[in-house]
């Protein structure tokens, strides 16, 4: 199951109005672990970049100067998705600047089955909680303090971590894996695309496991030293 979990970069917040993606990361999970196989890289937008914009993730137009444009990158680009999954924190928002690169370069929009939205899984898992991906870090216990501004290759790694808690819990060895460098191919037949399914218990069978825990006698994780750890250790 190859997947890749991206994020981007802009000039603002519309491309209809001419905003320009100017920053570009993924990487790639088999199984949900990282491959260490990375695609970055920085774009010239051929335009301004906006104050409010380079506050947000310290670019200036100036920076990116020299940059190849979004046409000159996009068959690396587009070797690199394959007909993957992409998971994106508010895809939707990613999704609609990189289409509108891919037609203005002369290609085709993404399809919008492979879009997985871990914002819209997050609020499933949390409603009515804040679900931003600093908030996500801090309620998953994940280092974010790095973070000192929108960085997208460095916003990928955080939200892997956090899709993988989304999906179920974190495995050992993740976060060391992000981190290596070099890339690693797919096994073959591990890169199907498969939609990402929450399953959420009913309030019937929440009951039926609350009673079980009950006939349980001197349960495991009542016992020391795992009765004094903090919760959620």
């Amino acid at each position: 199951m190859r997947q890749l979990v991206l994020d981007t970069e802009t000039t603002g917040l519309d491309p209809a109005t001419g905003d320009r993606v100017i920053e570009i990361a993924a990487i790639e999970l088999v199984n949900l672990m990282p491959t260490g196989a990375t695609y970055h890289t920085l774009l010239d937008p051929e335009r301004d970049v906006p104050p409010e914009s380079t506050k947000v993730h310290g670019f200036t137009a100036e920076m990116l100067q020299g940059k190849p444009k979004f046409a000159e990158v996009l068959d690396d680009f587009l070797g690199f998705l394959r007909d993957s999954p992409i998971v994106a924190h508010n895809a939707p928002f990613d999704f609609g600047f990189l289409d509108a690169e891919l037609v203005r370069a002369g290609g085709r929009p993404l399809d919008r089955t492979r879009m997985v939205d871990s914002l819209a899984l997050a609020k499933q898992r949390y409603p009515g909680m804040p679900n931003s991906l600093d908030a996500l870090c801090r309620r998953l216990g994940i280092d974010n303090s790095m973070r000192t501004s929108h960085n997208a290759l460095l916003d990928v790694k955080l939200l892997a971590q956090v899709y993988l808690e989304l999906m179920g819990g974190r495995q050992p060895g993740f976060v060391l894996a992000l981190n290596i460098g070099g890339t690693t191919r797919a096994l073959e037949g591990l890169d199907r695309p498969r939609t990402p399914r929450l399953v959420q218990p009913s309030e019937a069978e929440l009951a039926a496991h609350a009673e079980f825990l009950k006939k349980l006698k001197d349960p495991l994780w009542l016992q020391p030293p795992f009765a004094a750890a903090p919760a959620g250790t």
